[in-house]
């Protein structure tokens, strides 16, 4: 798999009629190849087979950081969070054994974005760092039109969008955060999933870098990591088969037979 690094973003957007669903009550939007964990990181519609551990993070990371870099041109605030916020407390990059990628808007930005962009195809340019040749990647940004509802229902549209490689599959999960309930909770945000925050947690947002290109966390990354994973998830230096290097401030992998420290 050829490694790369993003000379600087230029994008293109069209309409994509041709991936819409029909609108429908109680149906699950985004469909996967399969139930477990493994295939449950792919979109059906562009899933051809498994992509390798030796490749899936050079995937990852063109999916981020065209995401990243795209909203950012469109002045639409999104932030990291769960799983790939985590990868950023630790060394501002994706942790190695991750095959997803999450991230979070407010529910109204998830408007805008479905009134305007919706099943837009973005095609991102980039030069590959072995070779020197531009090579293109195209994205589709595919908003669920249930990402208005309040509730959870039956749990099948619990995901509000997806930033989806149309090469491959692989693709990032785009969450809301809304007041769902402004009498009784105001000021408390959530999504569907029941993660809760208070709105000084999350905004002022800080600016940072994540994979190489300028990003968003939420204001208190601390104590939402804290209140998600707990102090063990940014202590612990041993996790899913893999080590923190000091030395390398990076996750490196232990192989079968190495001594674990």
């Amino acid at each position: 798999m050829r490694s790369g690094h993003m000379q600087p973003h230029r994008w293109t957007a069209r309409a994509s009629a041709r991936w819409a669903t029909p609108y429908r009550p109680l149906y699950k939007y985004f469909h996967e190849p399969g139930i477990t964990e493994i295939y449950g990181h792919y979109d059906s519609r562009f899933f051809h087979a498994l992509i390798p551990y030796d490749e899936h993070l050079l995937t990852l990371r063109h999916l981020i950081q065209s995401y990243l870099t795209t909203l950012r041109s469109l002045g639409v605030d999104t932030w990291l969070a769960h799983g790939t916020l985590l990868g950023w407390w630790w060394n501002g990059r994706i942790m190695p054994w991750d095959y997803d990628l999450d991230v979070q808007v407010s529910s109204h930005s998830l408007a805008y974005l479905g009134n305007r962009y919706n099943r837009t195809e973005h095609a991102w340019r980039y030069v590959d760092a072995q070779t020197g040749m531009e090579l293109n990647k195209t994205y589709l940004l595919d908003v669920n039109p249930f990402h208005g509802m309040r509730g959870r229902g039956m749990g099948l549209n619990v995901i509000d969008a997806r930033w989806i490689d149309m090469e491959n599959g692989m693709f990032i999960d785009i969450t809301g955060l809304m007041e769902r309930d402004q009498r009784g909770r105001p000021g408390v945000w959530s999504c569907k999933n029941f993660h809760r925050y208070r709105t000084r947690e999350v905004w002022p947002l800080r600016e940072t870098e994540f994979e190489g290109v300028r990003a968003k966390v939420p204001y208190s990354f601390d104590a939402v990591l804290r209140d998600e994973y707990g102090m063990r998830a940014m202590t612990v230096t041993q996790w899913e088969g893999h080590r923190w290097d000091e030395g390398l401030k990076k996750w490196v992998k232990i192989e079968l037979g190495s001594q674990q420290s």
